[in-house]
């Protein structure tokens, strides 16, 4: 068919002439007012059961428990299966209802569309925007409130699900459940404080100033990371260990204490040209350990920020937006490097809620 009417001769220009086609069958909805407004309500219908199944999967989640006192349902997780079964049929007939409307409800033609170049002719992008028009028009949603607003409802009910599931991830990242200093918690504390021993990474033995030469870098972590219960076993594990050693990791670096420049407020940061900057790049959180021993810099492996050690971890090159975070150090009794505190600005990737820069 080319796009003129059926019945009509084929114009000039047409690849083929007409292959005769039969003539277009009208549709009982197209010719009937009362099967028209009968398919209306039909499809307001089905908008208006994906709407109520969507607020039943908010009901269903809220309902039933999950865990050890799970409740069941045909021996399943009742939430489980609730769940699944409202969120499905909810997409189930939204998808009905719009495929109802289109086949008795929007204009019906029989058309077809020859090939033609990549780049659509000025005038052949006109005509698209036109058809598009028209197809909007034709579609009967300005005419059809009932449509319209039950469609409009079932959308929007959709969005309930996802907002539900989207806050089951987890509690947010300042809430009560969360934000604990004393043990590291939320976006602005690490589980570092004042007197905590600095220890290599995967080994746990603590540090003295006489282990590192000029020059020696070293990844490095709490104490408390490797510390065991009366009963042998590590305090930290699982999420928690992970979490917690993601946002502690150090570099240690010591250099010769004249090449420091330090900071205002950081002069007393440093042990005998030893410093102690965060792992974690500012820029997405990238772990970094490539030392430029002559220069002090420090280069992250992902988008190549650098960072000078020597003068408060400033950026020199890349991406990132801010220096490293720095952790004061100190020696306790015994001749061990521990912290003076917690880092005094937050750890890793910058955020909007972020009070420090």
């Amino acid at each position: 068919m080319s796009e003129h009417d059926q019945n009509l001769p084929a114009v000039e220009g047409d690849p083929i002439a007409d292959p005769g086609l039969p003539a277009h069958t009208w549709r009982p909805t197209d010719v009937d007012e009362r099967a028209e407004k009968r398919a209306e309500r039909q499809v307001a219908t089905f908008f208006g059961l994906s709407t109520l199944f969507a607020v039943l999967f908010v009901v269903a989640y809220f309902t039933f428990q999950v865990g050890e006192d799970a409740d069941t349902l045909m021996g399943f997780g009742a939430s489980t299966v609730t769940l699944g079964a409202t969120l499905g049929l909810a997409l189930l007939l939204l998808g009905v209802g719009i495929i109802q409307w289109a086949r008795k409800l929007m204009a019906d033609h029989e058309l077809v569309e020859y090939r033609h170049p990549a780049r659509s002719s000025d005038e052949d992008r006109a005509a698209t925007v036109d058809a598009l028009q028209t197809g909007l028009a034709e579609s009967g949603i300005g005419r059809r409130p009932l449509v319209r607003n039950s469609l409009l409802g079932a959308v929007a009910a959709l969005g309930l699900p996802a907002v539900v599931l989207l806050r089951d991830l987890g509690p947010l990242p300042f809430s009560d459940e969360v934000v604990d200093p004393e043990n590291g918690g939320g976006l602005e504390h690490t589980i570092w404080k004042a007197g905590e021993r600095v220890v290599r990474d995967v080994l746990g033995t603590p540090i003295k100033v006489s282990d590192l030469e000029v020059g020696d870098l070293v990844n490095a972590q709490p104490a408390a990371i490797f510390e065991v219960d009366e009963n042998g076993h590590h305090v930290l594990e699982g999420a928690p260990l992970q979490v917690a050693k993601s946002k502690a990791s150090l570099i240690l670096l010591r250099m010769e204490p004249d090449d420091i420049t330090p900071g205002k407020g950081r002069e007393n940061w440093t042990v005998d040209g030893i410093v102690a900057y965060s792992k974690i790049c500012t820029h997405v959180g990238c772990p970094i350990s490539l030392n430029e021993r002559t220069t002090h810099h420090l280069l992250c492996p992902c988008h190549q920020s650098t960072f000078d050690l020597a003068d408060s971890a400033r950026v020199v090159f890349g991406p990132a937006a801010r220096p490293l975070p720095q952790l004061p150090l100190a020696v306790d009794s015994e001749g061990y490097l521990i912290a003076q505190s917690d880092f005094t600005e937050p750890v890793g990737p910058s955020y909007w809620e972020r009070d420090s820069k």
